[in-house]
């Protein structure tokens, strides 16, 4: 029974026929050939036409190679614009704080002037009208400080407006009594020079010896010619 079947299998009976062509292998070979090269074709194709799709054409190398060194070169550029941007923003925070120092000293100016002038409209008013006297004592003014010192203070003015300027001196003489006894000093680095115009205020501290009362001082201004003012203030 199986040798039956087997031969039927293997004989013309058998249930499954396959039928080939008898084509020669070197056409099949031919033909593969034209079909592969006819797809590489296609494929070719597809590939350029993709490029043009996208933009690219043969010469684009060298465009991004020459757009790569136009932006190297603009960033470079910028760098140095930020830096030049750093530096005047540095010069001129720099010249804000300067115009600003400025501005105090001329506004502390201006102050300074404005007292200047008062003290000038008040000098002036303490000028007499018809006064012919070329220079006068107008504030003598001392106080007894700890330590057996003096400060003292003078006003020297010029009793004529636009007056020429005076050259002399100041003197000073301290009375009263020391150990119980008269008593006379005058300052110890003696007259002080005095060269001014319209006025000039002086002062200064003086050592007085021990048991040393002041009871009066007297100031003198001189010039070449002799005594021009005196005035006693009495302590």
């Amino acid at each position: 029974m199986r040798f039956r079947l087997l031969r039927r299998r293997l004989t013309i009976s058998a249930p499954r026929v396959a039928v080939r062509s008898a084509m020669p292998w070197p056409l099949r070979w031919a033909v593969l050939a034209i079909m592969l090269g006819f797809c590489a074709a296609i494929a070719l194709w597809a590939f350029e036409f993709g490029k043009n799709l996208a933009g690219l054409e043969p010469h684009t190398r060298e465009e991004v190679l020459a757009l790569r060194e136009q932006l190297a070169q603009m960033r470079d550029e910028r760098d140095k614009a930020q830096s030049v941007a750093n530096t005047s923003g540095s010069l001129l925070t720099a010249e804000r704080a300067t115009q600003e120092r400025l501005l105090a000293q001329v506004h502390q100016l201006e102050q300074d002037n404005r007292s200047l002038r008062d003290d000038l409209g008040f000098f002036e008013k303490l000028i007499p009208a018809n006064s012919q006297d070329d220079v006068g004592i107008r504030g003598l003014q001392a106080e007894t400080l700890a330590g057996q010192q003096l400060r003292w203070q003078v006003l020297v003015i010029q009793p004529v407006k636009a007056g020429p300027e005076f050259k002399g001196r100041l003197e000073l003489l301290l009375s009263g009594t020391l150990a119980g006894k008269p008593w006379e000093m005058p300052l110890p680095q003696g007259p002080v020079p005095l060269q001014f115009r319209q006025y000039r205020r002086l002062e200064g501290v003086v050592d007085l010896p021990a048991q040393a009362v002041v009871k009066q001082i007297t100031a003198r201004v001189l010039d070449a010619n002799g005594s021009r003012a005196v005035q006693t203030l009495k302590l």
